[in-house]
Formats: structure tokens, C-alpha cells, sequence
């Protein structure tokens, strides 16, 4: 390959990649052309991107970026994912494609997050974390948890001094008409 093709090639690995700061590195060397067409599109229906990259390429084409420690001392055929809404879905979705059968050689081989290298076990772990959904629904439930508190207080007590003025006027009325 021509040094130009290289460049050309590089160049646009760039532009694919540009504002992408995490990623997960898989392997796709032996999945059935079938299976690599339905794994593409489980993929892109969740907005995550796949892209098998030769190394060399990527190494320049990530160099000075977040994204270079996934590609150090990388060997062998590699592919790229992201997208989705965070890494955490990212590495979710791998792992859960990498256990289906019918992409049997899919797996997460490492990647990259906030610009520190993941090995392979790293992604597992990743993928066991809340996402940034389940984490935002987390701190809003403990926002509002106190205040919850404090308004079943507040209506617990006003309920039954309410109940017992109820109570005390049905008793009242019923006295004035006998």
C-alpha cells in the first residue's frame, strides 16, 4: 500500500474517530459473513459503530489523542465500537453479543477509558457498572429521598390532627341535632 493510500486512510480513521474519547477494542476474525451483518446492525440499532481497523493505521491516526493507549502494543486483527450513550453501554452490549452463540469469536479485547488502556477483563467490569441513565436515576432518587422524607412527616401528623377535627365536628353536628 502506497504511502498516499496510508494517509488517505489515516486521514479519514480521524475524521471517523474525532470527539470519540472511549472505545472497546473486539475481535471479529471468523465470524460467518451472516452473523458479522446481524452483529453490525444489533449494533447500529443501539447507535454503536463498528469498524475493523488495520493497526499501524490506527496507531497514527490516534496518536496525541485519548483513544492512542488502545493501541499500543496492539497484535492482530481489531475492531473498534462506540457510540451508544456511554462506554458503559458500549462494553454492556460487547459482552452481552459475546456470549450469544451465533457470534461465537466475538470478544472484547480491551479499549480505552478517559484515556486509560482496558484490558479484556477491564471491559467485563466496565459492563457491570450502572449506566449513565441508572446512574442519573440514582442521584435523583437520592435528591429527592430527603424531601420525600420530609413531606410523608409533614402529612403523616396534619392527616391525623385533620382526622381527629373530622371526627370532633361529625361528634358536634350529630350533638346539635338531637
Amino acid at each position: 500500500m502506497s504511502k498516499y493510500v496510508k494517509q488517505l486512510m489515516t486521514d479519514h480513521l480521524k475524521q471517523q474517530l474525532d470527539g470519540v474519547e472511549n472505545v472497546v477494542l473486539v475481535t471479529v476474525e471468523g465470524i460467518e459473513a451472516n452473523a458479522n451483518v446481524e452483529l453490525r446492525r444489533t449494533l447500529r440499532q443501539k447507535d454503536m459503530q463498528l469498524l475493523v481497523v488495520k493497526n499501524s493505521i490506527a496507531r497514527r491516526a490516534t496518536e496525541g489523542t485519548a483513544l492512542a493507549p488502545a493501541f499500543e502494543g496492539l497484535n492482530g486483527t481489531a475492531a473498534v465500537v462506540w457510540g451508544g450513550t456511554d462506554i458503559v453501554d458500549v462494553a454492556k452490549e460487547v459482552v452481552r453479543l459475546a456470549k450469544e452463540k451465533q457470534f461465537e469469536p466475538f470478544k472484547a479485547r480491551g479499549g480505552v477509558l478517559d484515556g486509560q488502556k482496558l484490558s479484556e477483563s477491564d471491559v467485563v467490569d466496565v459492563s457491570k457498572w450502572p449506566s449513565r441513565t441508572e446512574q442519573l436515576s440514582i442521584l435523583v432518587g437520592q435528591i429527592l429521598s430527603p424531601w420525600q422524607s420530609l413531606a410523608g412527616q409533614l402529612v403523616g401528623p396534619s392527616g391525623a390532627l385533620a382526622s381527629q377535627v373530622k371526627k370532633k365536628s361529625e361528634g358536634e353536628s350529630e350533638d346539635a341535632a338531637e
